[in-house]
């Protein structure tokens, strides 16, 4: 998946997609690409709008209640707390809720 009317090289797409899935920043892989940190913000905006226009495709599997969760795991707690502990994972969780009705 490339972006079109884009500067940027088809290699540096590529390593920017890499760090996006990732889920680095944008500063950092502007740094670790050597491109400015607008064009890897502008590049992953880019991104994130292409994933959101092909899962108004796929509308149907979140039609109806959905249940969104996210929780934070492992760590070792010594000083600090909470989301900004180091070791944390962070797990996000989508739920659908699914209703069956028994006639009889």
């Amino acid at each position: 998946m490339y972006i079109k009317h884009c500067k940027l090289s088809k290699n540096k797409q590529l390593e920017l997609m890499k760090y996006f899935i990732a889920g680095a920043t944008a500063r950092t892989v502007a740094d670790l690409v050597g491109i400015h940190r607008n064009s890897a913000v502008r590049f992953f905006h880019e991104l994130r709008v292409k994933i959101a226009f092909k899962q108004q495709d796929r509308n149907e599997q979140f039609s109806g209640t959905v249940e969104l969760d996210e929780s934070y795991f492992g760590g070792v707690r010594k000083d600090k707390r909470g989301r900004g502990a180091a070791g944390k994972v962070a797990v996000f969780g989508i739920l659908k809720e699914v209703v069956k009705f028994i006639l009889r």
